[in-house]
């Protein structure tokens, strides 16, 4: 039951360490530039600290050394190699807010070098898992429970490919008060379930971390938020969603417990070939998704409740597509 001990770890580290990040953040005036282009109303959050995401990194790293110390002390290694694989993703995203903030502006590193640094993070964690013994090339394929072998190199082109992806797309859905964090609570807690059922204990201290913390900072981060998590924070909880995916060999559950992250990116990329093909018309109000119910009216409280609870829903199918994965 080690896992419990995970929670309370990064709960407690996150909550503490808020305590002291955020009004260092104000001294610092590391503020968030908010999009021209987005709605109106949230100009009024212009200023708010950015890069929030710090507090759930420590914590769920200080849960990973004391609650999986006898793992550590195993040589077992699988947890702190996904940890520190979304620790390379919450780097890249300090050094995107960091532009941003140098530059009092919402944009920082270019998208070329974003995707670049991305993609050699992804490349590097599979060649590792795959020497590790902890990856295998055989797609399992949820609810019908059975594998798809794929070449090494074709397999290795499909991780790398749903990784950016979702790093991305985790990234996009961090755009109102608290949604990436609810989001992303469901799915911690759905990998959990999982990890334990399968008997990783590893992973399970993992996930319970990312759960602990994550519920932590949601206490600054829920409507009227007083931190966002930025680039560094969303870039991470991108890592940590893929990465555990990939570390329990299930990569295909992605798109059903992370449906909001899919859609999210979908109606951005709808919007713009559409944008372009009707020569300036719009298929939704507002792009990503959650600016389309907000423009429709939707609080975002109400938007972060809706979409946790379809995320937690879907966590709950999810389970049930991969729970014969392996023998028990």
């Amino acid at each position: 039951m080690t896992f419990i001990l995970s929670f309370i770890v990064a709960f407690g580290v996150a909550a503490i360490v808020g305590q002291l990040l955020i009004p260092l953040l104000r001294r610092l005036k590391a503020g968030q530039s908010i999009r021209e282009d987005g709605p109106t109303w949230h100009m009024a959050k212009q200023g708010t600290p950015t890069m929030g995401g710090i507090m759930f990194i420590l914590a769920i790293g200080a849960a990973c050394v004391v609650a999986g110390w006898e793992e550590i002390r195993s040589e077992n290694y699988n947890h702190l190699y996904v940890f520190l694989f979304a620790l390379v993703f919450g780097v890249i995203g300090m050094i995107d807010d960091f532009q941003k903030l140098r530059h009092h502006a919402n944009e920082g590193l270019t998208a070329v070098q974003k995707f670049l640094l991305q993609l050699a993070a992804a490349i590097a964690f599979t060649v590792l898992m795959r020497g590790e013994g902890y990856l295998t090339p055989n797609l399992f394929i949820p609810f019908f429970n059975v594998t798809f072998p794929l070449p090494w190199v074709v397999y290795m082109v499909f991780a790398a490919f749903v990784m950016v992806g979702t790093v991305n797309a985790v990234n996009l859905t961090d755009g109102i008060d608290g949604l990436a964090t609810g989001v992303t609570i469901p799915v911690a807690l759905f990998y959990m379930a999982v990890s334990a059922w399968f008997g990783r204990n590893d992973l399970a201290i993992l996930s319970a971390a990312l759960a602990g913390g994550l519920a932590a900072f949601l206490i600054y981060n829920f409507h009227p938020a007083k931190v966002f998590m930025g680039d560094t924070g969303s870039l991470f909880l991108g890592g940590m969603v893929c990465g555990l995916a990939f570390a329990l060999d299930i990569p295909l559950v992605i798109p059903i417990v992370g449906l909001v992250y899919v859609v999210e990116v979908l109606s951005d990329i709808i919007q713009v070939v559409y944008f372009k093909k009707t020569h300036g018309k719009r298929f939704f109000r507002m792009a990503p998704l959650h600016h389309h119910f907000e423009m429709g009216g939707w609080s975002e409280t109400k938007l972060f409740c809706v979409f946790s609870g379809v995320t937690l829903a879907l966590c709950c199918l999810g389970f049930l597509g991969i729970m014969y994965r392996y023998p028990i």
